[in-house]
């Protein structure tokens, strides 16, 4: 590296102080960047940087499976230069708990995992738990009925199962018979749900306790996307999965209309989440274009199997990250492992 250097051939001293101004400041920059690294900044960014988020569900503590998801949606935000959102969707009335909300915060955090914006934080789109933010899916919901997207809908899951001929997949939604569906299959072509189409109990947006609300699919479109992790994939409304509820008879949206309002809201640029939930994104590209919103990326990881090959669940308390912790495991050798699955 050549010097700076006066006439007489030495070094000027204040060119010499501006030098070591220079390297101090070039320091402080690499401290900077390091500290975005450790996603320790919460300054919200613009639409066009990346955001990924944290969704788990406080139904039960979280095991193994869940924390490489979400350590994938972590090294992701931080190769980026982006930021990561902890979203509490603690929508199932029945199961939720406080004290799985306190273990969600304390777990994760003992496997390294940070976030910029959360219940815990605060942020520029919070509220952070999604039992804080009905309104939105109200409107959400009233915006589909205005563009004669959704229908009333009586069956229960039950009703929906012994109508079905073929077996299904228990942890997906069963392809529904059609048993409320409008004559011909139609939209109501952007004008309002009227009374007479309604079943009894129906209301609208506010009042829509006591049915279910369907999302009409289009029957034979095919949906196809890129996925991040398993390349191009393709599900055809109607034959891979059909009307699927949004709104749910105890007056809770379901997960598929959460998410994409919680996402598209949240200004989410890439969603990481397991494989297990590809149809899923099938659906809600649907709801993204019915709402007039751009949907983002995805990237859906392989599940994580326990020693006999079952896909690990809520249940599994050996692999759970209360289990691990108290046992005195070391999260980064899973960190290790799992590095080449960014």
């Amino acid at each position: 590296m050549r010097r700076a250097q006066t006439r007489g051939g030495k070094p000027s001293a204040g060119r010499t102080r501006a030098r070591r101004s220079s390297m101090n400041a070039g320091a402080g920059r690499l401290r900077a960047r390091l500290m975005e690294l450790d996603l320790a900044m919460t300054t919200p960014r613009g639409r066009g940087s990346y955001r990924g988020r944290l969704a788990p569900s406080p139904t039960g503590y979280l095991h193994l499976g869940h924390a490489r998801t979400f350590w994938i949606a972590q090294r992701r935000a931080q190769a980026r230069g982006g930021e990561l959102v902890l979203r509490n969707e603690d929508l199932d009335r029945s199961r939720c708990r406080a004290a799985y909300v306190s273990a969600m915060f304390e777990d994760l955090l003992w496997f390294g995992l940070r976030w910029n914006e959360g219940p815990n934080c605060g942020g520029p789109y919070g509220p952070y738990a999604q039992s804080q933010r009905l309104t939105m899916y109200r409107d959400a919901l009233e915006r589909l009925q205005r563009l004669g997207h959704v229908y009333p809908c009586r069956c229960s899951r039950r009703d929906v199962l012994s109508a079905l001929a073929a077996p299904h997949a228990e942890d997906d939604e069963p392809i529904y018979p059609g048993t409320c569906r409008p004559p011909h299959g139609r939209l109501w072509m952007g004008m309002p749900v009227v009374a007479d189409s309604q079943p009894p109990g129906a209301g609208r947006g506010r009042g829509a306790a006591g049915v279910n609300w369907r999302f009409l699919v289009p029957e034979g479109e095919a949906i196809e996307f890129v996925d991040g992790c398993c390349g191009p994939r393709r599900f055809t409304a109607g034959v891979d999965f059909g009307d699927f509820v949004v709104w749910r008879q105890d007056d809770v949206p379901s997960y598929q209309l959460a998410c994409v309002v919680d996402d598209a809201a949240m200004k989410i640029t890439e969603v990481v989440r397991g494989e297990d939930l590809l149809r899923s994104t099938a659906r809600q590209l649907l709801l993204y274009r019915a709402l007039g919103v751009a949907p983002p990326a995805f990237f859906h990881c392989p599940l994580l199997a326990d020693a006999q090959g079952v896909r690990l669940a809520k249940r599994h308390d050996a692999l759970s990250l209360r289990t691990l912790r108290g046992q005195g495991a070391a999260p980064e050798y899973w960190h290790r492992q799992w590095e080449t699955m960014v």
